[in-house]
């Protein structure tokens, strides 16, 4: 089951992702737009995961980032 994390929380994640990975978040929602055509949410955090080795709380971070502004150009 997914975990749910605060805006906060999910700020604090995103600001310690350069850190903890060497790449910024523009490069890994990049990597995201780039890869497979995975439709649900936790498919997309497993495949981040999988690839990129990466710890859940990043992965979730980064899809729920890419997601908030994929919406967000929809709205423009």
């Amino acid at each position: 089951m997914s975990q749910v994390f605060s805006e906060e929380t999910h700020r604090n994640l995103l600001s310690r992702i350069p850190h903890c990975t060497g790449r910024d978040i523009a490069d890994w929602l990049r990597t995201v737009d780039e890869g497979p055509s995975l439709f649900r949410f936790e498919e997309k955090v497993s495949w981040l995961r999988s690839e990129h080795d990466l710890t859940y709380g990043h992965a979730k971070a980064i899809i729920h980032e890419y997601d908030l502004r994929r919406a967000a150009r929809k709205l423009l």
